[in-house]
């Protein structure tokens, strides 16, 4: 989607009004609201400790109610599901989806027991950072419970598997109604089709310059992309648009993750939670530190560590 246009509008002012499915933002009281935090595996926990630390130093009206969970268990245990019903916010690091042996992917379990049915991901330019293309600003948001998400799969004879793509009219319209509403409220000009979103949004991400400025992109490929993932009545925000390196033991050992994905996204998240000046705050302070280039992972060309970069944030805090 890109920017602003007086013709979208007019398209969708007769629709503007009914919000049975589309989630909205809930008015904020000022009061400090509670978040469950799942760490994840690998460098989740290195990651989403640097959110806890930047919050922390901010003073940021959120206090976590931080849960165990891996990507080899069989399911999210239920006090974490009845944590994040309660609170509506879920802040995540990555899970590893395990290959084979029929374990079924806890991220998927997540969207489907909590219905977060839009997946919006954010690709963007960040000043300071050198890109092939400039300006770029897109929003994917894709629909996350059908389709390949169905999980219907069997082997039909050994080494022939067949997969069943579901879709429904239902579901096909609700992400529709979802995707023209965030256009309408926050002034993009075009919609995209529906196709297969979770290509077409690492594929933004790379003309944005990189999978959400992320642990283990390749070096002059930099970006920024933030992502959450949403439903009528839960969201859960987490980093960039591909969580492929949360099993690098490499980046992990060398305690040089990338938090800057899942710091704009944690601030994506004080923004949902009706925190604005919060969100602009950490927001200033990461794009003050990329733009100083002073301070900067291997993925962008540096040498400094996960702490090193959280420092920084913290000490551009306004």
């Amino acid at each position: 989607m890109a920017r602003r246009s007086s013709v979208l509008p007019l398209l969708l002012r007769s629709q503007v009004w009914r919000r049975s499915v589309t989630y909205m933002h809930r008015p904020g009281n000022g009061r400090p609201r509670p978040v469950t935090l799942i760490p994840g595996d690998g460098i989740g926990p290195m990651v989403t400790g640097a959110v806890e630390q930047v919050m922390e130093a901010m003073h940021a009206p959120v206090f976590f109610e931080k849960f165990e969970v891996h990507g080899n268990m069989k399911a999210v245990p239920e006090e974490v599901m009845e944590s994040i019903r309660r609170n509506k916010v879920c802040l995540k690091g990555g899970l590893v989806t395990p290959m084979g042996g029929g374990v079924s992917s806890l991220n998927v379990q997540l969207r489907k027991d909590l219905d977060l049915y839009a997946s919006l991901v954010n690709c963007f330019n960040l000043p300071g950072l050198h890109t092939r293309h400039h300006s770029v600003d897109i929003v994917v948001i894709r629909e996350n419970t059908e389709g390949e998400y169905s999980g219907l799969e069997h082997e039909v004879i050994p080494g022939v598997v067949e997969s069943l793509k579901v879709i429904t009219k239902f579901c096909s319209e609700r992400i529709a109604k979802y995707a023209f509403e965030y256009a309408y409220l926050n002034n993009r000009k075009k919609v995209t089709p529906n196709l297969y979103g979770n290509l077409i949004a690492n594929t933004a991400a790379g003309i944005a310059g990189g999978t959400g400025v992320m642990p283990g992109g390749s070096r002059g490929v930099d970006g920024g992309v933030r992502r959450c993932n949403v439903g009528a009545e839960h969201a859960v925000f987490e980093q960039g648009a591909s969580a492929g390196n949360v099993g690098n033991d490499k980046i992990l050992e060398q305690k040089a993750a990338n938090p800057v994905a899942l710091l704009l996204s944690s601030a994506m998240m004080l923004r949902h939670l009706q925190f604005p000046a919060f969100a602009d705050r950490l927001e200033t302070a990461v794009e003050k530190v990329i733009l100083e280039r002073r301070c900067r992972t291997k993925d962008l060309g540096g040498t400094s560590t996960t702490q090193e970069v959280v420092d920084a944030v913290i000490d551009a805090l306004d």
